[in-house]
């Protein structure tokens, strides 16, 4: 990277030794980010790299060992092998991971974001209260879509931001949180929600040929009224317009949990002949985002592009291998934040995002006690990339 130095220039003494524990289900995305962390440290010039405040700075990981064996009862215990004392330890967990499994009296038994999230506090209690400061990175937030009470109902993710706060956890770091209003639960703790929204610019920029990036050409679509400030966001610093689908719902009955959606409304001006960007925080069966580029399709859009930060993919890739087929979708776009199926990553419609190179940034800012606010606003970065594709510049990897 050229235009911009790739690792950061941070000169304060950092909080403590550096050190990351990736719970099983993020332990590929956590070998990324140690990566890039050991190759910044290696490479960062700085005249107090000898001092005793920078004492095992530079190392060949920063990965503790740790894990979480079972008994044959399904019970388990968090055991970390190293010493963590003082410390400033993050902790990746990917709870939506459900292709690791446990056995359960003989039975084989897939593992629950319940069983994730236990895991978590399994690593936190493990430390003891040694560690000098602990931050959870939790992309895909536990229960963040039971974030508000409408009967009488359980409050799942407010209490469980309570409890990690509570066994001594000091930050929360995670993305695209369904509503960050959750983090009113912790007020006096620190709470980030981080938006992909310049790695989803930049994957469509490295993958798409023919992209005409104004407001004649292009249109930003929120598929629902609760994800209109992700799409708002990305219409402003792209310079587009934005159109809206609302889901009419039958109020009278209760499928599956919830009130079944009737119809998809638009509200928003023509878009024929543009192409679409779908955004949202998650594919879940996927179903709301097909039918909403079904309805631009019928509204003659030319390509629509689906955006999600969490591909969860409930009911499998056949509807949207199906879709891709009929021309109605042309990419979709998902983060490496949760498990990615190797159909999913094999599959010709879709665009990985890595975000690992983001989160070693968090983590290198946060432990040199630097602000982040930069990375919190990406303008300038996506600014620059699409002058830079508008000019020719970028490699395509199409």
């Amino acid at each position: 990277m050229s235009r911009r130095e790739e690792k950061r220039n941070l000169e304060t003494i950092p909080v403590g030794s550096l050190g990351i524990i990736p719970l099983e289900g993020c332990k590929a995305l956590g070998e990324k980010v140690d990566n890039f962390l050991v190759k910044w440290r290696t490479e960062r010039e700085s005249e107090h790299k000898a001092s005793l405040a920078f004492a095992g700075y530079q190392r060949d990981s920063y990965i503790l060992s740790a894990h979480v064996p079972r008994f044959g009862s399904g019970e388990a215990k968090g055991i970390i092998l190293e010493s963590v004392r003082g410390t400033d330890l993050y902790i990746l967990v990917d709870v939506a991971n459900y292709s690791l499994t446990y056995s359960l009296c003989g039975h084989e038994n897939h593992m629950s974001p319940d069983d994730h999230y236990q895991d978590l506090k399994r690593i936190i209690a493990a430390v003891g209260g040694k560690a000098r400061r602990i931050t959870v990175i939790m992309p895909y937030l536990y229960e963040s879509r039971q974030h508000k009470r409408t009967a009488r109902e359980s409050l799942d993710c407010a209490l469980a931001l309570q409890e990690m706060v509570a066994m001594g956890v000091d930050n929360i770091i995670t993305f695209d949180a369904h509503d960050p209003r959750v983090q009113n639960a912790i007020p006096l703790h620190g709470f980030e929600t981080v938006q992909p929204t310049y790695q989803f610019i930049k994957g469509l920029l490295h993958h798409v040929e023919g992209l005409q990036i104004d407001s004649d050409h292009m249109m930003v679509i929120s598929p629902d009224e609760g994800g209109m400030h992700r799409a708002i966001y990305m219409a402003n610093v792209l310079g587009l317009d934005m159109g809206m689908f609302y889901k009419r719902r039958d109020y009278t009955r209760v499928e599956n949990g919830r009130n079944p959606i009737v119809a998809h409304e638009f509200l928003g001006t023509s878009v024929e002949g543009k192409d679409m960007i779908i955004i949202d925080d998650m594919i879940s069966s996927g179903e709301s985002a097909l039918e909403v580029a079904a309805e631009l399709k019928k509204r003659k859009a030319k390509r629509v592009f689906i955006c999600a930060t969490f591909g969860l993919f409930t009911g499998g890739l056949t509807p949207f291998e199906k879709a891709y087929e009929e021309g109605l979708i042309d990419r979709v776009l998902t983060t490496n934040l949760i498990y990615q199926t190797p159909d999913l990553l094999a599959s010709p419609w879709y665009i990985d995002c890595d975000m690992s190179k983001y989160i070693a940034y968090l983590i290198d800012t946060l432990n040199h006690d630097a602000s982040i606010s930069d990375l919190l606003n990406p303008n300038e970065r996506i600014q620059s990339i699409v002058t830079r594709y508008k000019n020719g510049e970028l490699e395509h990897l199409a």
